[in-house]
């Protein structure tokens, strides 16, 4: 393996000192231009990359944010990514995307990473209910702000979408489409956002007075299509099977929608469907798919901005306010809930 070339290399190779070569680097202006052409030759001919690692560390201003998510083979966070990337870049930063598979041990690995690389700021999407990984990861003084989670307390930002409005939306309209037998196809019951959209499911069957027993929950120990085909198999076994499926996201709702197809079960006439995040593959699905539509691209902008904010307060006078941001989902219905007229 070719060993690095260093400024000590090119310093030799051009005959100059160390200070001569980094003053050509980060202040050529003041190198006379001959001097200045033959270090320029000489990192030209070995080589050389600056360590902008090391710069960065030397001067104790990372230009690297984290983003640790849930699961980057969901579209949902994709865009999150998305709109991070766009606002950090604006900032002139980078972003180092991280997936902890909702896995806590994994986010665990990834948070020491970032603290060992010492990044600007961190968003994160826990994977960890108990709130240990966050604990661990308070200890190195690196802002952070959750994306897609209400912060608790006062020492962090959060920004996330108001997840009891959305379950309300999904089955309030299921019910004004007629159903009084709905299942949920929840999702991992750790998760406050599978909670809370289960919360909003059972308050719009309040409103229209019918009872909790409406809604038949059927938990998946994933987020994903495959756990979707398995809660959709498993719904075909129901004796007295729902005439309604709210998922808790639209992964979920394409698995219960591919079951549903190769059992030869109609939607929506026989089984009505909405997801959760409406992804791009909701619309584009064999029956397009109602979906609750989170402001993803958003969301992930308005995180970086309240990081961004938070690091450039630690150089201010003022104090930062830590901000919980709280938006609002939409329903955007479509065939797959709307019986055959």
């Amino acid at each position: 393996m070719a060993q690095s070339v260093g400024i000590k290399d090119v310093a030799r190779a051009a005959g100059v000192s160390v200070g001569t070569v980094s003053n050509v680097i980060n202040r050529p202006d003041t190198v006379a231009s001959e001097t200045r052409a033959r270090v320029l030759s000489a990192i030209d001919r070995l080589g050389y990359v600056r360590s902008e690692s090391a710069r960065q560390l030397r001067a104790g201003r990372s230009r690297i944010m984290g983003l640790l998510v849930l699961d980057m083979g969901n579209p949902f966070f994709v865009d999150v990514a998305r709109g991070a990337e766009r606002a950090a870049r604006d900032a002139g930063l980078g972003v180092m995307v991280c997936n902890s598979a909702q896995n806590p041990g994994e986010e665990a690995e990834y948070l020491s990473l970032f603290a060992e690389q010492r990044v600007r700021g961190v968003l994160l999407t826990p994977a960890d209910a108990t709130g240990r990984n966050i604990g661990a990861f308070r200890r190195h003084n690196i802002p952070f702000v959750l994306v897609d989670r209400v912060a608790e307390g006062a020492t962090e930002c959060s920004v996330s979408v108001d997840d009891v409005a959305g379950g309300a939306l999904a089955v309030r309209h299921l019910v004004d489409a007629g159903h009084r037998s709905i299942a949920y196809v929840s999702g991992p019951p750790g998760l406050t956002q599978v909670r809370d959209r289960r919360t909003g499911a059972l308050n719009a069957l309040a409103e229209a007075g019918l009872g909790p027993d409406c809604l038949r929950e059927l938990p998946t120990e994933r987020l994903d299509v495959a756990a979707g085909r398995d809660a959709g198999a498993r719904l075909l076994g129901l004796a007295d099977r729902p005439t309604a499926v709210f998922c808790a996201n639209d992964l979920l709702a394409l698995g219960v929608l591919q079951a549903m197809y190769a059992a030869g079960v109609n939607v929506p006439d026989d089984l009505a469907i909405v997801g959760y995040d409406d992804i791009e593959f909701a619309a584009a699905a064999a029956v397009p798919l109602t979906s609750v539509r989170q402001p993803a691209v958003t969301m992930g902008a308005l995180a970086a901005e309240l990081l961004l904010e938070e690091t450039e307060a630690e150089s201010a006078t003022k104090p930062h306010e830590h901000r919980r941001v709280v938006l609002q989902p939409e329903l955007v219905v479509r065939r797959s809930s709307l019986p055959g007229r």
